[in-house]
């Protein structure tokens, strides 16, 4: 049994992914949303999974600090870390990244690594996929401060940005996970003796046995990360607002970095956005998009040239290309969004037209099954706030594959 402890946990994501392989057990949880007095996923986290005495609803830069030792010990540390200060949402500009105010609780799982005197022998983590180039003045430098720290503290490092779709899941998804191991552990020593180290990237690695890619090793670039985390941070030189050193897939060992950029490897079948459907029936009223409504919807999804005047006066083209309206039913869908409930109009929000020719909203529970949780997992919250969640969520399916596969070279 290997045991978890999952940080940053949201509804459970992770939880959920590495229990379903009923080899791991989570043995401490903590959730805790600054700023929010009712703690909406940390209440649905314990009345989902029961678990009042290990789940902390408490800020965990507070529980490093001040109680510590009500971290267990554990052998696998996961988190999808936030990830406000690199999401797609922002604009480039305003992606302040890893000294952002919620990309500095990477440090939290820094510290919880570094204290530990039994320091666990793996790390899962998730994050949005533009980690890799973040922030826009210094494209990757938050990744090399990140690989550099879990270099020091002892660990390899592997990461693949992962779209969900692409291996048969029935959203469009795309997000970066990374597996830490450390360097004494089982998984850690069988990687330092391999001889050509991109076999574990293309052909018998964690993440390649649970999603494959093409084997293109003419495609790999080495480099090693130089200096210390300080000297890393200020350096535009290496880390500059044209060059991207992190690739979609890479491996690091004692800062020597292998990335590159490969297609994915499926054949198997694919879920799509209509499988996932409830029927009409079972959907409320208010989901249903009226027709005082339509010409609204029609707007914000449908292409645009128009002119538009700035604060200061300068006028300008603002255009867009059109959005998929309603939504494809054949096919996977687009990527939730955090903003994906409530009535209003909206560019982004999923729109699907049912049998009867009626256009509607997606449910709380389609939401959930996009990402790959039991049908109403979050029920008890506000929908807005359930549409919210899963906005922020993983899928499930990502989670449970990877699990199974680092179970398979762990044991």
């Amino acid at each position: 049994m290997i045991k978890t402890i999952e940080l940053f946990a949201g509804v459970g994501g992770f939880r959920l992914g590495l229990e379903a392989n009923k080899k791991f057990k989570i043995v401490w949880s903590n959730q805790f949303e600054p700023l929010t007095k009712i703690q909406h996923a940390s209440d649905v986290y314990v009345r989902q999974f029961q678990d009042e005495g290990t789940h902390s609803n408490e800020d965990i830069a507070k529980v490093i600090k001040e109680s510590f030792d009500v971290i267990p010990d554990h052998d696998l540390l996961v988190g999808g870390f936030p990830c406000q200060d690199y999401s797609v949402a922002r604009t480039l500009k305003n992606s302040s990244g890893i000294q952002g105010k919620k990309g500095v609780l990477w440090w939290s799982i820094h510290d919880i690594i570094s204290k530990k005197k039994k320091k666990p022998k793996y790390l899962m983590l998730e994050n949005v996929d533009r980690l890799l180039k973040s922030p826009v003045a210094q494209r990757g430098r938050d990744f090399a401060i990140m690989l550099a720290s879990l270099s020091d503290l002892g660990y390899i490092v592997e990461w693949r940005v992962i779209n969900s779709a692409d291996y048969g899941m029935p959203q469009r998804r795309k997000r970066v996970y990374i597996m830490a191991y450390r360097n004494d552990s089982k998984i850690g020593k069988r990687i330092a003796n391999l001889k050509n180290k991109t076999h574990w990237i293309l052909k018998n690695g964690v993440m390649q046995n649970a999603f494959p890619i093409r084997s293109e090793a003419e495609n790999i670039t080495p480099f090693k990360i130089e200096g210390d985390l300080e000297n890393i941070t200020n350096n535009k030189v290496n880390y500059n607002t044209k060059h991207r050193p992190f690739e979609d897939v890479g491996l690091m060992i004692n800062r020597e970095v292998l990335t590159g950029k490969f297609p994915c490897e499926y054949d198997g079948k694919q879920a799509t956005l209509g499988s996932i459907l409830q029927s009409e029936k079972e959907v409320p009223e208010e989901f249903f998009i009226s027709e005082s409504e339509l010409d609204k919807w029609k707007y914000l999804k449908g292409a645009k040239k128009e002119l538009r005047t700035a604060s200061n006066g300068h006028e300008y083209y603002y255009s867009e290309g059109p959005v998929t309206f309603p939504d494809d039913l054949n096919k996977p869908s687009r990527t939730i969004i955090t903003g994906e409930g409530g009535k209003s109009p909206s560019r982004f929000k999923h729109v699907v037209k049912t049998k009867s020719g009626k256009l509607r909203r997606l449910t709380p529970i389609e939401l959930e099954k996009l990402n790959m949780f039991p049908p109403n997992h979050t029920v008890g919250a506000p929908d807005t706030k359930r549409a919210f969640f899963m906005g922020n969520a993983l899928v499930v399916g990502v989670v449970k594959k990877l699990g199974q596969s680092l179970y398979d070279f762990h044991k």
